[in-house]
């Protein structure tokens, strides 16, 4: 599985931080940080999601009130939203 994060449309609610502990705030711009990730186009970041981490990715996704959060299993068919 993987996530991907547009850090662009993030608004900074921080409910994805509350989710998952991949997000983090970052107060200095107002937006969260999806750590351990790289940027694969611009202001769009990626990671892959471990096992264990799974829920926790899919409700971070599913809280984030603008959509800044993708899904995608392995087959790289987008799951969430």
């Amino acid at each position: 599985m993987r996530v991907e994060f547009d850090e662009d449309t993030c608004i900074g609610m921080y409910q994805c931080v509350a989710e998952w502990d991949a997000f983090e705030e970052d107060k200095a711009s107002g937006k969260a940080i999806l750590e351990d990730s790289e940027e694969v186009e611009d202001g769009v970041f990626a990671r892959e999601v471990p096992e264990d981490a799974e829920l926790d990715a899919k409700f971070a996704a599913r809280t984030c009130p603008v959509d800044a959060i993708r899904i995608y299993d392995d087959d790289g068919e987008q799951i969430i939203p």
